[in-house]
């Protein structure tokens, strides 16, 4: 009579196995999947940081048309917009023939989708310069592109910069998205497991992609303070 219990108990769960009773917030799964965490983080990162930096390469020269030649400005925003409207689903579809499976499509796919909120930003930035301030730096010699990189583009910084924290927090959340051609970074972990109802990795996979969205926005604004000191002066 006594074994019957001790039975029952050895073939249960043990009461303190949060993997066992598949607990949302479980310590025992970060310790035993702490490699596979870091791997998603890794390639999540991976994947945002250089699809935001290509969107801004291409963004700069798009802006700066886009200034220099008003024409340009009306096509230029209307296609960045266009592109923006797409589903994510769809724009991976579409983008599917030209990159295949691939880490590609999704870097490829984020590039489209940053592009709207950078040339937008770096636009307006570049718009608000002073015309006197260009005209007085004419006025010491400056050509074109001097006057660009060592006025324009500075004084348009806190725009650029904003508009770059909000395409970085974009791209961290639509990375996740990539899972369903095996290259989303967390986004695989959430997938994966919720079709299997694995609670911990459900959560904490989605809490870290919260906390890479947050850190990357508190860095981008400190990098923003640091290069735009003369914003500081005014909150003083």
């Amino acid at each position: 009579m006594i074994a019957v219990p001790a039975a029952n108990a050895a073939s249960g769960p043990p009461p303190d196995d949060c993997l066992a009773r598949n607990d949302w917030i479980c310590g025992e799964y970060l310790s035993t999947r702490r490699h596979i965490l870091v791997d998603a983080v890794l390639q999540h990162l991976q994947i945002t940081v250089v699809a935001v930096a290509i969107a801004l390469v291409i963004a700069v020269p798009l802006a700066v048309v886009a200034r220099r030649w008003g024409w340009a400005a009306g096509p230029v925003l209307a296609l960045t917009t266009v592109l923006y409207t797409i589903p994510s689903l769809a724009m991976f579809s579409l983008l599917l023939p030209a990159y295949g499976l691939s880490a590609t499509l999704v870097v490829a796919g984020l590039v489209l989708y940053s592009l709207t909120l950078l040339v937008r930003n770096i636009l307006a930035g570049l718009r608000a310069v002073p015309e006197e301030t260009r005209q007085a730096a004419r006025g010491m010699g400056y050509g074109p592109v001097r006057l660009l990189l060592t006025v324009e583009l500075p004084l348009a910084l806190p725009a650029a910069l904003a508009g770059l924290r909000i395409a970085t927090v974009s791209a961290v959340s639509l990375v996740t998205v990539g899972a369903i051609v095996g290259y989303g970074g967390l986004g695989n972990l959430i997938y994966s497991g919720m079709n299997t109802y694995f609670k911990a990795q459900v959560l904490t996979a989605s809490v870290l992609c919260v906390v890479i969205a947050i850190v990357a926005d508190l860095l981008l604004l400190w990098l923003g303070r640091l290069l735009t000191p003369w914003t500081r002066a005014g909150d003083a």
